[in-house]
Formats: C-alpha cells, structure tokens, sequence
C-alpha cells in the first residue's frame, strides 16, 4: 500500500478583492450614474484544497493498523484458530467470526461449516462431538501490520494444522488467508 499523501494547503491570497463603490450624496448625479453603470468587477476568493492529494476509499476505506498497537498475534491466532474449526465442524454459528476474517475467508469457512452441519443432522446419534484443542502456535512477522501463524491442533484423533495470515485493519486482527491441513 502506499503511504497517504499529506494536504497540502496554499497560503492565503495577497491582495483583498476590491468592492463595489457605493455612490455617496456628495457625488453628483452623473458620477452616481457612471459608477453604478461601470463598476470594478468582484473577485471572489477561493478555497485552496488538493482534493487530488486521496481518495475517498484511502481516507474512508479499512485502515491499516500496525501489529505493535494490536493485541498479541499468538494468543489472538489460537483464540481464532479455535473459532474457526468450530464452524467448519457446524458447532458454531459462522456470524461469529465474520467479523474478523474478510469476505473470501468467511465464505469457504461458512460453506464448510453448513455442509457439516447437515452431514450432522443425517448423522444424528451415531457420532460423538469432541472439542478440537490448540496445542501450538508459531508467529512469524514479514512486514509491520502482518503476522502469519501456523496452529497445531488436535481435532479428535487427529492432528491438524491450520495456516493463517492476519491483517492489522481498522484497531483488530482479520483473517486475510485461511489454509487447513
């Protein structure tokens, strides 16, 4: 991403715009008449703004936020790690991490997550639901507002890993990338 451009401001002008005279009653009647027929013309002033300086969607759009300013990566990749397994199981309702993954991210995890679900309800009765438990988070931080995590957990009585990639947006962690292993 690019670096937001400041606003640049231009000094004020130097000179004030010049009025329009008023004829005064000392003045005679062919004066008046002259200088209402020919007056100097007004000048307006202008307001100086570089609206060419950002767009709407870099002042209005989702803000970066640096990792230092978030909370920590490892803690916050287990917590999440641990959501969004449990929605793609069905245990969970996928409006629950919407806000912390992005479009894309949610979409695949909510379409796991339904398909689960129903295999569930054909299946009822005959299998057991375990809790998937974290074992290990490693963090790594290529640039200044992302952390790629890898997560270790087991899900039953298998071992799984999950890959994300998180995004310092708007003062909180997003899913940007989401790969399960």
């Amino acid at each position: 991403m690019t670096a937001l451009q400041p606003l640049h401001v231009l000094p004020s002008p130097r000179h004030a715009p010049a009025g329009i005279p008023l004829p005064t009653h000392a003045q005679g009647r062919a004066e008046r008449a002259m200088a209402v027929t020919a007056p100097e013309p007004y000048v307006q002033d202008s307001l100086a703004v570089d609206f060419a300086a950002a767009s709407d969607e870099q002042l209005f759009g989702p803000q970066p936020t640096r990792a230092c300013d978030l909370p920590d990566p490892r803690e916050w990749a287990a917590h999440i790690a641990q959501a969004l397994v449990e929605v793609m199981h069905g245990i969970r309702p996928p409006s629950q991490v919407m806000r912390w993954s992005t479009p894309e991210v949610y979409a695949v995890v909510a379409r796991r997550g339904s398909r689960a679900a129903r295999r569930a309800a054909r299946q009822r009765g005959q299998r057991t639901t375990h809790r998937t438990r974290v074992t290990r988070v490693l963090v790594c931080e290529p640039a200044d507002d992302v952390v790629e995590a890898s997560v270790v957990l087991v899900d039953g009585e298998r071992v799984r890993a999950l890959a994300l990639r998180l995004v310092g947006r708007d003062s909180r962690w997003v899913v940007e990338a989401l790969q399960v292993g």
